[in-house]
Formats: structure tokens, C-alpha cells, sequence
């Protein structure tokens, strides 16, 4: 029997590191009047940033990419506001040479020493088991995915529901934990999807204003028009295991997942599928593959082939926030006249609207809309259904995107395999499969 170890680092080790705690997290809480500190609101770091109503109010533009130097970020536009810190290189092995007190080499061993400790293998099995990656998510909390240091937003729910989209915008995040001062606790969160639903009920024309976003609070849009869908929060434990949080993620149907401690009450982090695969496939050079790693898309059947949503160049956007809403997807390939798939409208695209103050006009085109992002669009990342799982796993990690549009030879849209896709098949399908041996043994 090989023996591995656990990604948990000790909280001894993480006060060392100067943490003072569970979590530190750098976070501001805008209310209705600006900044504000309810008296239980997440842990708040020395140096908060301060939006202003004039800076709120001029929609700037999103963080830039960080330097070529590092790792890149988890997506070219930022994925809540947080970067990724784990290294993208397999986990280097201690050398038997003398290394110098507080070098780096020691620093980065000591930060995943025992990473697969708890995963027991068996030497003698024909083939690695189909139930690897799910074992390894529940050998390993939440607690240990979360960065030593982050930027968290939270938005109080007196805060104007413009404000707070433009602070999504000033800030690179794409939601925000909903933080209301009489109940002393997080009720919702806020995410882009809102700002979707609200353009997608109440624009008329261009030239009548937009009352239901220029004027009202979080609490009156969270009261009043969302009381037909209105959800309680979902959120999970830092003591809760990744699999359990890539379940509730899967289950629930939702892409932002925060990790709230039960004792205190502070929102550590937020949880989403990127960062939880990124955080698998670091390590899964260290574990045996399964069969299933080397089947093609194809011979597993993962992803999305029917009744493919799509858009095309001069779609209008309001035609496409429409498809958002009634079809419930979160992005849509842009395919031309030959059907030819030429680029992608995401809902973090849609953001875009805030920044530029454009979404009194949604009458213009996804082309004109897809203007501002050419500084830094690679292209739409497409796979093939004959390509292996392996390799679709690699490409949507390293491209750092959330979905990957399957196409033909001839680039024609096939279907889409995203994110969620991937992990219902590499965590959550090997668990159910599992469940039925146990049932009919």
C-alpha cells in the first residue's frame, strides 16, 4: 500500500505565516451611505479599498491582467476578485542537500508536504480505481483551497443596486456576498446574473431610463422582484469536504459558492468550479489515472449536445440577455452565416454594460458590444469529440475558462462541455456509481 498525504496545512503553520487566525481576507463592505463596518461583518484587512460615490458613479474598468511573471490569473477577466496561488508545477521533491533557513525551495515544500497522505492506493490492483478523484475531494476540507490572502467584497444591502454593479466592475469580481445590517447576517449574494435578469425586465428603449436600476436598493430588488425566486443562501463550511462543495455547486446549479465560518459568522472565501479543478488537476501527475482519463468526450458522453443556445454577429444584446434568462445558460457561442463558430458572448461579458454605461442602449450588436475585450481574447477555446478526457481536462485549466465549445472539422458548433461537466464526471458520477455496487451487493 502507497500512502499519500493531506493538502491540510495545520493552523499552526498558517498563524506562523502571519494569518492570526482561520482566514484573513481583504474585504470591504459598501453600504447605502459608502463604507461601512457592521460590528460582525467578515474579517476586514488594515488597508480596505474605498469607493466613493464618484468612483462608483464613473464605472471604471476591470483589474488588468497581473505580469507574465506569475502563474496567469484564473481567467483573463478576474474570477472574483481572487488569484490563483497554487503553483502550476508538480510538487517538487526535497533535495538531500543542506537548504539555507527560509528559502524558497523550503517554503514550497513546506507548503505541500503530505499532499496525498490520506489517499490509500493498492499496489496490486490491475488498474488505478474509477473512484480516485472523488476519494482524494473528500480527503481534503475546503479550508485547504482557501488562499492565505484574498480580496472579498460584500455588499450591504442598502447599497444602490447601481453602485453595487459598478463596484463589481471597480473591484474585478463577478459577485459579492449580501451582508444585511438589522438581521447581523449574510442573506444572499449578488452576482451577475442579477444585473442579467434586471436589464432583462425592464429595458424598454434607450430612451426610457432604466428606474428598477437607477434607483433602488439591494434589499427592495431582493424583496419586491425577486420574491418568486427568491432561494436562501448557500453556502458551505471551510470544515466541509471539496466534495461536498463540489456537490452542493452541481446540485444547486450555481457557480459561486461561499465559504462561511459557522462560529463567527465570517465569509472567508468564495468557491467556484475553477478553482476547484485547478485544484485536482495540480496534483493528479501524482495519482494513477483511470481508464476513463483516456476514453474521448465522444465515448463518455459528457457535455451538452442537444438544442445548442447560439447567437450571431448582429444579434442584438438584448435578444441575447433574453436567451440568457429563458434558456438558463451562461454563455453562447457566436457562429456566422456558414455556421462557423467565430466567438462566445459570456454573462461576464455583460458586466461590460456597468463599466461602459452602456445598458441604457442594448439595441447594438454582440460584435459592437465584443469591442472592448480585444485586448485581451485569445480566441474561442474549442475540443473535438474525439479528443480524451485527459486532454479536454488540461486545456480548460490551462486556457482558464469555463466552458469549451465542441466543434467539427469545419469549426461547426457541436456542443459545449463545461466546467460542471467535467467534475460530475471525474467526481460526482464515480460516487453514484459507487453508491449502486454498494446497493446491489
Amino acid at each position: 500500500m502507497k500512502r499519500f498525504g493531506s493538502l491540510r496545512r495545520s493552523k499552526k503553520r498558517k498563524e506562523q505565516d502571519g494569518l492570526g487566525g482561520r482566514h484573513q481576507s481583504e474585504a470591504s463592505c459598501l453600504s447605502g451611505s459608502g463604507v461601512s463596518t457592521p460590528p460582525t461583518t467578515p474579517t476586514q484587512a488594515a488597508s480596505q479599498p474605498v469607493f466613493t460615490q464618484e468612483a462608483q458613479q464613473s464605472g471604471p474598468t476591470p483589474e488588468r491582467l497581473e505580469p507574465s511573471s506569475r502563474s496567469r490569473c484564473l481567467s483573463a477577466p478576474a474570477d472574483t476578485g481572487q488569484r490563483l496561488s497554487l503553483p502550476s508545477a508538480k510538487p517538487p521533491i526535497p533535495s538531500s542537500s543542506p537548504v539555507p533557513p527560509y528559502s524558497t525551495s523550503q517554503q514550497v515544500y513546506g507548503l505541500f508536504e503530505g499532499m496525498l497522505e490520506k489517499l490509500e492506493l493498492d499496489d496490486d490492483a490491475a488498474e488505478p480505481e474509477s473512484d480516485i478523484y472523488m476519494r482524494f475531494m473528500k480527503s481534503h476540507k475546503c479550508y485547504d483551497i482557501v488562499p492565505t490572502s484574498s480580496k472579498l467584497v460584500v455588499f450591504d444591502t442598502a447599497l444602490q443596486v447601481k453602485k453595487a454593479f459598478f463596484a463589481l466592475v471597480a473591484n474585478g469580481v463577478r459577485a459579492a456576498p449580501l451582508w444585511d445590517t438589522e438581521k447581523q447576517s449574510f442573506v444572499g449574494m449578488l452576482t451577475i446574473t442579477d444585473f442579467i435578469i434586471i436589464l432583462h425586465r425592464y429595458y424598454k428603449s434607450p430612451l426610457v431610463q432604466i428606474y428598477e436600476l437607477e434607483e433602488h436598493k439591494l434589499e427592495t430588488w431582493r424583496e419586491v422582484y425577486l420574491q418568486a425566486t427568491f432561494k436562501p443562501l448557500v453556502n458551505i463550511s471551510p470544515d466541509a469536504s471539496l466534495f461536498d462543495a463540489v456537490y452542493t455547486l452541481i446540485k444547486n446549479k450555481i457557480h459561486r459558492l461561499p465559504v462561511i465560518d459557522p462560529v463567527t459568522g465570517n465569509a472567508l472565501y468564495i468557491l467556484t468550479h475553477k478553482r476547484i479543478l485547478k485544484f485536482l488537476q495540480l496534483f493528479m501527475c501524482e495519482m494513477p489515472k483511470p481508464a476513463f482519463m483516456k476514453q474521448t468526450l465522444g465515448e463518455l458522453g459528457i457535455g451538452t449536445y442537444n438544442d445548442i443556445a447560439f447567437i450571431h454577429p448582429d444579434t442584438p444584446i438584448i435578444k441575447a440577455l433574453n436567451i440568457f434568462v429563458e434558456r438558463r445558460v451562461s454563455a453562447l457561442p457566436v457562429v456566422d452565416e456558414s455556421g462557423k463558430v467565430v466567438d462566445i458572448y459570456s454573462k461576464f461579458d455583460v458586466i461590460n454594460l456597468a463599466a461602459e454605461k452602456t445598458y441604457n442602449n442594448l439595441d447594438i450588436t454582440v460584435t459592437q458590444a465584443l469591442k472592448h475585450r480585444s485586448q485581451y481574447f485569445e480566441g474561442v477555446m474549442k475540443c473535438h469529440k474525439m479528443e480524451t478526457m485527459e486532454t479536454i481536462v488540461d486545456r480548460i485549466v490551462k486556457a482558464e475558462v469555463h466552458r469549451l465549445v465542441v466543434v467539427d472539422d469545419l469549426s461547426s458548433i457541436e456542443g459545449i462541455v463545461s466546467l460542471s461537466d467535467i467534475l460530475q464526471a471525474l467526481v460526482l458520477s464515480p460516487a453514484d456509481a459507487c453508491k449502486e455496487e454498494n446497493l446491489t451487493e
